[in-house]
C-alpha cells in the first residue's frame, strides 16, 4: 500500500526493542506509532520546544505520581 509517509528502517539494541514494545502494549498502540510518538519527544526537547500536548499526554497511574514543570526539568538539565 503506496504511502506519502517517509519510511525508516532501524536496528534496536535488545533492550530498546523489549522497552518500546512494553511500553507499546501499555498504551495500546503499535510500535511503529509509539516509536514515532517518542521520536516527536524527543526531537521537542533536543529543540527545546515543548507543546502544551506534551504535557497533557502524561496521565498520572496513582494519586502519588506527580508531574514535573518543564521549566523545572530544564533548569536542572541545563
Amino acid at each position: 500500500m503506496p504511502t506519502s509517509k517517509q519510511r525508516l528502517n532501524l536496528t534496536l539494541t535488545k533492550d530498546l526493542a523489549i522497552f518500546l514494545q512494553k511500553i507499546s502494549l501499555r498504551d495500546e498502540v503499535p510500535q511503529a506509532t509509539k516509536a514515532v510518538q517518542l521520536l516527536e519527544r524527543a526531537l521537542e526537547w533536543e529543540e527545546g520546544e515543548f507543546r502544551p500536548s506534551f504535557i497533557k499526554e502524561v496521565k498520572r497511574r496513582t494519586k502519588e505520581d506527580k508531574l514535573i514543570p518543564a521549566k523545572q526539568v530544564l533548569k536542572n538539565l541545563w
